[in-house]
């Protein structure tokens, strides 16, 4: 039995709004093994972004439990949890966020220089060419397509090396071509380097590339499916779609 990269527990988070209390995750109980690729569906306000963010340290949970390993994140000062998650967690958004005036070398070393660790150029070429790019690390983004930029900011979180790889939305401003190459180089990572990849999607396409998929409706786990074809995730989630509030 592969032992859990991410354990949630009870997690609950809830948000102010217009002066009512909105609930996002609900009691979430879920444990993500290590050396698997999970996606993480849902109709839009069930909870995936925040499920991700509470479990990536990002966001804090109300309640509940959220270990990475067996490091027990709810309890960490601010101070301990900015470094776990420059050391241990990578995190790829479906907007790039590279820096315009830096070159996809530069870009790639931020996390290292932020860490205040010495930045190896064979390091940094080394995580370009694992995405394809080692002949683009002089490029800056506007000399990049948005395929390529984002394989920049996926190198960017795999250059430290990360335990936990969380991607939210990380397709969905490629077009479907480039949108799976990169679903290609998530599960190659996973499948021959043992790398556990967490994904947010709405896609069923992007979904079938993972190894089990959570379903969230309402802030609650609302079931999951293993490895799928897309056409059968597209009928699951549509029955999501039709679960009464």
């Amino acid at each position: 039995m592969r032992p859990d990269a991410i354990q949630l527990r009870a997690v609950s988070r809830t948000f102010r709004s217009g002066g009512s209390t909105v609930t996002a995750l609900d009691g979430v109980s879920l444990a993500f093994p290590a050396g698997t690729f999970t996606a993480v569906m849902g109709p839009s306000g069930s909870g995936k972004s925040t499920l991700l963010h509470c479990a990536a340290g990002l966001d804090r949970p109300a309640s509940g439990s959220v270990r990475l390993g067996g490091t027990e994140l709810t309890t960490l000062g601010e101070r301990k949890l900015t470094l776990l998650r420059r050391e241990r967690v990578g995190f790829v958004f479906q907007e790039f966020n590279l820096l315009p005036s830096l070159t996809a070398e530069q870009n790639v070393a931020l996390p290292l220089r932020l860490a205040g660790r010495r930045v190896a150029r064979a390091r940094l070429r080394e995580a370009l060419a694992q995405v394809g790019l080692g002949d683009r690390a002089g490029h800056r983004p506007c000399r990049l397509s948005g395929g390529q930029q984002q394989r920049v900011a996926l190198a960017r979180a795999l250059v430290t090396r990360p335990e936990v790889l969380f991607g939210d939305e990380p397709t969905g401003a490629l077009d479907s071509r480039t949108g799976r190459e990169v679903l290609a180089l998530l599960r190659d990572m996973v499948d021959s380097e043992g790398r556990t990849v967490v994904m947010v999607t709405h896609d069923p396409v992007a979904a079938s590339y993972a190894d089990r998929v959570v379903f969230l409706v309402d802030g609650r786990v609302h079931g999951e499916s293993g490895r799928a074809s897309a056409a059968e995730i597209a009928a699951l989630v549509t029955t999501l779609e039709a679960v009464p509030c």
